[in-house]
């Protein structure tokens, strides 16, 4: 386990070098870790901030496409719970993200906590105590949509990644996490 934590590790680096070398940009310690932690994000930004707020945008139950059936390994037409939300400091937003969870893996608390409460995901899993591990697909850097240009009041690129939580050896959710690029220098 240690040998493959190490590669993983190692493949995030590299991942890291390869979009600083891309894009001609040098990331903040902080960037980096942000990008590559397979912990919480919620933790870190709790330690960087105090206790960060999540505010829930939209949240809407699915049935699940092609592509999002894909990304969290179901069949097409299975119900998923899509939520769109913004972590921030009652001065500013941090991160935002959206996340596609399969609702028959998750129990009816959890479940219930995601519908009903602007709780980040780390919190939930955290509180129920929920053994999970999160594998990061890709980190890269974007142009903002509207959506994005709104909630953080730029135009600049972003910096974001995507990554799966898994727990029992099933993908629990996929999430993707975007931030602007002069954020967290």
């Amino acid at each position: 386990m240690t040998l493959e934590k190490n590669e993983a590790n190692k493949r995030l680096i590299e991942k890291v070098q390869e979009l600083e070398k891309k894009h001609d940009v040098e990331l903040s310690n902080t960037q980096k870790i942000l990008l590559t932690t397979d912990g919480s994000i919620t933790a870190i930004l709790d330690v960087l901030f105090g206790k960060i707020t999540l505010t829930t945008l939209d949240q809407h139950f699915e049935d699940a496409d092609t592509s999002h059936a894909k990304l969290v390994n179901v069949s097409e037409g299975e119900e998923i719970n899509f939520r769109e939300v913004i972590m921030h400091t009652d001065e500013r937003p941090l991160i935002y993200a959206i996340s596609h969870i399969p609702l028959k893996r998750c129990s009816k608390d959890v479940c219930a906590d995601l519908i009903r409460a602007d709780i980040p995901i780390g919190r939930i899993l955290k509180n129920y105590h929920i053994e999970s591990r999160r594998e990061i697909h890709n980190i890269f850097i974007e142009k903002p949509n509207e959506r994005l240009k709104e909630l953080f009041k730029t135009d600049e690129d972003m910096l974001a990644r995507d990554y799966v939580i898994i727990n029992n050896d099933e993908i629990l959710m996929w999430i993707k996490e975007v931030f602007p690029i002069s954020y967290f220098r």
